[in-house]
């Protein structure tokens, strides 16, 4: 009895980790992916500052 107890406590310890670890990568996928969209973002966003005509546009 006490090495099932002790066996299901491994395997318990096991899948915990495995999952964490796949959380874990998961989330630092998903900050990566936030950093590097945002960089696109503000590299977009100055380059139509810069290219940008100095007047605004009026509508007719």
């Amino acid at each position: 009895m006490f090495w099932k107890i002790v066996g299901a406590l491994v395997v318990a310890w096991i899948a915990i980790m495995v999952i964490g670890s796949v959380v874990g990568f998961l989330l630092k996928a998903v900050v990566w992916i936030a950093i590097i969209g945002g960089a696109v973002f503000l590299g977009t966003a100055a380059y139509g500052a810069i290219k940008g005509k100095s007047s605004p546009k009026r509508l007719p």
